[in-house]
């Protein structure tokens, strides 16, 4: 891993105005890179349409698979080719979330490309997919199934979206596959001690650089993102952390982070949580479950439905 600095840059997007979005979000890309000399940019979850992507045109709420289908694109595709030339123009690694069309009209993934100097590096889909944007509970998005890690000059960077911070697995296996940074884009709308709280974990229990860029703003279903965006060390040490409004944060990232056990601390650091896993306690670590407390209502998951069956 080379000494670079990241940035995260949250900004408010116009439902489904995706061209408007497009242009948007180069702006902020660019302003961060001039600002910050930042080589690796993360930009909010779902930056083209929003995360609630909009209303059918009789007015109610939601937005049915093909609708949102017909407004966004494959991955590559015609609407990020301005994103590719952007990344390639400023010499840089751009996190490029949006919603990506299927095969078929029917399927739409919840997607964060990666972008590079020499295009797109790798695009990983959603794997842990929020309740609201399931198609069981009127939602809109296919899950993905595969956890990415790309190589690039900078570091070994993690894929990641929202909700996937809730869940340790995935986050240890990109770790495992040599993930340095794990990027996060999101719409979150829970509780800042959540944000912080899972942003911070999943960096101390793999040892990895978070990058995590939240939404700000409204969307079309009636929700405010509270932005906050943050990145965070691999000893939990909070390096940048944004306001509640538009805004860019950035931090230069050190190639050697584990030599010391806490920020200011000079005790050398002697623990390695990868190397100090006892993988013969983790048998059934892949085996279906549910909390022994019941949530208020439980949406189906269609994933972990035909793992039941």
């Amino acid at each position: 891993m080379q000494r670079f600095t990241v940035a995260c840059a949250q900004f408010a997007v116009t439902p489904l105005a995706v061209s408007e979005n497009i242009e948007k979000a180069l702006a902020w890309t660019e302003r961060a890179a001039r600002e910050t000399g930042a080589r690796l940019i993360v930009l909010p979850e779902s930056v083209t349409t929003g995360f609630t992507p909009g209303v059918t045109p009789d007015g109610t709420p939601g937005c049915p698979v093909e609708e949102l289908w017909a407004q966004v694109d494959k991955l590559p595709g015609p609407q990020t080719a301005s994103v590719a030339a952007a990344a390639r123009v400023l010499d840089l690694y751009l996190v490029f979330p949006t919603y990506e069309r299927g095969p078929t009209p029917d399927i739409v993934y919840n997607s964060v490309a990666l972008f590079g100097p020499e295009g797109l590096l790798g695009v990983y889909r959603k794997t842990h997919l929020f309740p609201t944007e399931r198609k069981a509970a009127g939602g809109w998005s296919t899950p993905g199934a595969d956890p990415v890690v790309v190589e690039t000059p900078l570091a070994s960077i993690g894929l990641t979206l929202c909700y996937d911070g809730d869940f340790p697995e995935l986050y240890r296996c990109e770790a495992v596959h040599g993930a340095e940074v794990i990027v996060r884009p999101a719409a979150l709308l829970r509780s800042f001690e959540i944000w912080e709280l899972t942003n911070k974990a999943r960096a101390y229990d793999n040892h990895v650089y978070i990058a995590a860029c939240n939404a700000i703003g409204p969307d079309a279903g009636g929700h405010y993102y509270f932005g906050h965006s943050m990145i965070v060390s691999p000893i939990a040490q909070t390096l940048a952390l944004a306001r509640g409004t538009e805004d860019i944060i950035a931090a230069e990232l050190d190639p050697e982070p584990l030599k010391r056990i806490s920020y200011g601390s000079t005790s050398p650091m002697i623990f390695d949580h990868l190397e100090d896993r006892n993988l013969a306690a983790y048998g059934d670590i892949l085996k279906p479950a549910c909390s022994r407390f019941e949530p208020a209502r439980r949406v189906s998951n269609a994933t972990i439905d035909n793992q039941r069956v």
